[in-house]
């Protein structure tokens, strides 16, 4: 099998953080779940990392909520890793008001953490859908989120 931290996150979301099922309070019964449930545990280690990685930084940036009519520009290394798609999703997602220019630096941030050479637009998704799990605030454009993964544009664009 061959898995990566990105499919650790999905299978994490699915199963745990969508609100359908509890995490289990020991670390170690989810590590073996995952074990059992085909992941490599050094995939699974650099999840745990990735997430409370996320977690820390989403408690510790100071959050404004201003208005921000900067256009990103993305370095040499995100373009290589962040293909044209993926950019021009989070700037899709940016404008309809999905992600806000912090959230959208979160996600390539955490993005830029994984290390996969290149990601897809789908993964993209992903990240933005865990970046957006826990930050406050955030609930509405969190089902907005979930709707675009889940259904594709027709959830959002009511």
């Amino acid at each position: 099998m061959n898995e990566n931290v990105i499919d650790v996150l999905i299978y994490l979301y699915e199963h745990y953080m969508d609100g359908e099922g509890a995490v289990p309070d020991d670390q170690i019964v989810l590590e073996d779940e995952l074990v059992q449930a085909g992941f490599p545990k050094r995939e699974i280690k650099k999840a745990f990392d990735w997430l409370d990685e996320l977690a820390w930084r989403q408690g510790s940036l100071d959050y404004r909520r201003a208005p921000n009519q900067s256009i990103r520009i993305y370095t040499a290394d995100e373009q290589a890793r962040l293909d044209v798609e993926s950019q021009g999703l989070l700037l899709w997602l940016e404008q309809n008001a999905i992600l806000d220019p912090f959230s959208r630096e979160l996600v390539i941030e955490r993005a830029m953490a994984l290390d996969a050479a290149e990601l897809t637009a789908e993964d993209v998704k992903w990240i933005v859908l865990l970046v957006l799990l826990n930050q406050p605030g955030q609930e509405g454009a969190l089902e907005l989120m979930q709707d675009f993964v889940y259904q594709g544009d027709a959830g959002i664009l009511h």
